[in-house]
């Protein structure tokens, strides 16, 4: 059996993250996806709160787990016996960063393989970050998250005070 790990924030998790997901689902025989608690970047939601939200995204697909771990994702997988990590590319930018981190890996950890995946076009645009600055500003998502996602991002957004348009002051003033 080989068993696949597909790190990550996910904070929100969005549709390039779905693609990703479900495409390695179907080349592996068990996908974990991997919520990571304490990212280097601020979160908007909270561990509990991404994990929640992946699991209700995945809750019907049979071959796709969903964990939350800490620490070195190489150390993660040694510890739940996974032989893959699974990366997304979205633009050509994204290449230098995860190949030097694949690099980086098989250094740590030369038995784990990591396989990227080019995202479908028509998410290749997306980022968590892309998704909450249209959330802040009033913008729609529908086509870029699940509804439950939605939901919680603009809940999260009208509890901080954000999502006012921002009305700039005129050149005359």
């Amino acid at each position: 059996m080989i068993r696949a790990v597909f790190p990550g924030t996910f904070d929100p998790i969005h549709y390039g993250h779905i693609d990703i997901a479900r495409r390695a689902s179907l080349i592996f025989d068990e996908l974990i996806l991997a919520v990571y608690d304490r990212p280097l970047k601020n979160s908007l939601f909270d561990p509990h709160e991404r994990l929640d939200m992946v699991r209700q995204t995945f809750k019907n697909e049979s071959k796709i787990i969903v964990a939350g771990y800490s620490g070195l994702t190489v150390n993660y997988c040694r510890k739940i016996d996974a032989q893959v990590i699974v990366r997304g590319l979205r633009v050509f930018s994204d290449f230098e960063y995860e190949f030097r981190m694949a690099l980086a890996n098989h250094r740590l950890a030369p038995e784990i393989e990591v396989v990227a995946l080019i995202t479908a076009g028509e998410h290749s645009f997306l980022s968590s970050s892309t998704v909450k600055e249209i959330v802040a500003l009033g913008g729609d998502i529908t086509s870029m998250v699940p509804e439950h996602v939605a939901k919680a991002l603009h809940a999260r957004f009208k509890d901080m005070g954000e999502g006012q348009q921002m009305i700039p002051p005129s050149f005359k003033d």
